[in-house]
């Protein structure tokens, strides 16, 4: 699509306020101007850097390089969501924000709000008197999903709805119509919101677990220097979930767990987590390019909401069945180093951190998708393989991997406005069907790949190992150790 193909999916009648300016607030910039009609003279766009502030002059785009704080946030928000008639729309792309204050104020104010992470204000990561389950993205998840139940109508904030977690939360419902239906299972599809429905079917597929299976190929034009953290997404985001402990939704299949896992007292109790950080354990996984990989088990907001929402309980609420669930990362090999070099380091970050943009990477794709495994077809994934030169051709601004988030904050965006009175939902409660359909022509081949791959496979077997040969798909085979 080119010029005035690119369809409008909808107006955006108040201003616009996009709190964040770096590599995915720059990618949704075009996005936005294509796909909505609104008043530019009411966008304001806030970052404490300007480093890509030309993009905004000229446009004629406000900005403004402050900080938002714990302590500021009412006071600099309020009149710019506020100003002139219509429904305003709060865009959070930013890290050290918290996304329950902003949603809090956004729902007060009657504005709309989107935004790729729970975050808290800053300091939260890394405060070790918070402990290991305090630090955690379920202890982040349940503030939001406590205001959700205290208060469950009202204005549309979407929570979490990026690449992952959000799209991928879409594929796990595609994936598992294609499994029924290649099974010749007999089944209805469930409506949106029959939480119970979607988890029973998955039960009746026989998913023993969901890999968020990625493998970032995207490759730079020179080497990465040392004492440089290099990413083709937020370095300093994706260096505070890294920290996090491992975390992952828990399956009721799994028969082992690790001695350092530990359970959450309070919550909905889908997940678990390990005491030791997401960027530093490794697991075993598939994607369709390598075929068997290491990933790491870095903590994301799906690993719970997914295992959350396809948890299937019995009258008296007992639980009867859940999905494990869990990222298994790998990112471009510059990341990979750089991670390498920070845990060498005792886990102390690169004093420069750069995001690769899409003029110092030369080739590669960004292959993002779910691995529904455990089943009698063994494994399958599905998922968006979307290259560095379709990026180019689709859309500015970004590379592959930024296109896939900014995409789906776009269908987030488009479903908000459609839906503005939701109250707070996850992408596992919106619609995957529209949601997909606005950001299907931003994802490159969108397939469907089975493979008789396992965790057992091909393992060297020169070594001793703790496994469990009797059932390939346990974390207990899964987990690197």
């Amino acid at each position: 699509m080119a010029g005035s193909a690119w369809p409008i999916h909808g107006e955006i009648t108040g201003p616009i306020v996009m709190i964040g300016f770096g590599s995915i607030g720059r990618g949704a910039l075009p996005l936005i101007e294509r796909h909505f009609r609104y008043d530019k003279s009411r966008m304001t766009v806030i970052d404490p850097v300007d480093t890509n502030r030309a993009l905004l002059d000229e446009r004629g785009i406000r900005f403004i390089q402050t900080r938002v704080t714990r302590e500021n946030y009412r006071e600099l928000l309020t009149p710019l969501l506020t100003q002139g008639t219509g429904q305003g729309f709060c865009v959070n792309l930013s890290v050290d924000t918290s996304s329950l204050d902003l949603i809090r104020l956004c729902r007060e104010l009657g504005v709309l709000y989107i935004d790729t992470v729970v975050e808290p204000w800053a300091g939260f990561y890394l405060d070790p008197a918070l402990g290991s389950a305090g630090r955690t993205n379920y202890a982040l998840r349940e503030t939001v999903r406590e205001e959700k139940f205290r208060n469950p109508s009202g204005t549309t904030a979407i929570s979490t709805c990026g690449a992952n977690p959000g799209m991928v939360s879409w594929f796990v419902k595609q994936a598992l119509l294609d499994l029924a239906r290649d099974m010749n299972l007999d089944f209805t599809e469930p409506a949106t919101e029959d939480r119970q429905g979607w988890a029973g079917l998955m039960q009746k597929v026989g998913v023993k677990g969901i890999h968020i299976a990625e493998r970032d190929t995207q490759r730079t034009r020179r080497p990465k220097p040392l004492n440089v953290f290099w990413n083709t997404w937020s370095v300093e985001g994706f260096i505070a979930e890294g920290l996090q402990p491992s975390e992952l939704g828990w399956g009721t299949h799994e028969k082992w767990r690790p001695e350092n896992a530990r359970e959450h007292e309070k919550g909905c109790k889908a997940a678990i987590y390990l005491d030791q950080p997401g960027a530093n354990t490794r697991v075993r996984t598939w994607c369709p390019t390598p075929g068997p990989q290491y990933g790491f088990l870095v903590t994301h907001n799906e690993s719970i909401s997914i295992a959350d929402f396809f948890t299937l309980r019995g009258e008296g609420g007992e639980v009867l069945y859940r999905p494990t669930c869990h990222y298994a990362y790998h990112p471009c090999n510059d990341a990979v180093l750089s991670l390498h070099e920070m845990f060498g380091a005792a886990g102390k970050p690169q004093p420069v951190q750069h995001v690769l943009d899409e003029d110092e990477l030369v080739d590669g794709i960004d292959e993002l998708g779910v691995l529904l495994y455990g089943h009698a077809k063994n494994a399958y994934w599905f998922g968006s393989q979307l290259s560095l030169e379709e990026t180019r051709k689709l859309a500015p601004y970004q590379n592959a991997t930024g296109l896939q988030v900014s995409s789906a904050v776009l269908a987030g965006m488009v479903w908000a406005l459609e839906n503005p009175n939701a109250g707070i939902v996850e992408a596992d409660e919106m619609d995957y069907r529209r949601c997909l359909e606005v950001q299907m022509p931003y994802l490159g081949p969108v397939r469907g790949y089975y493979t008789d791959w396992t965790p057992l496979t091909d393992r060297p077997g020169l070594f001793p190992e703790d496994i469990d040969p009797s059932d390939p798909w346990q974390f207990r085979n899964i987990l690197v150790r």
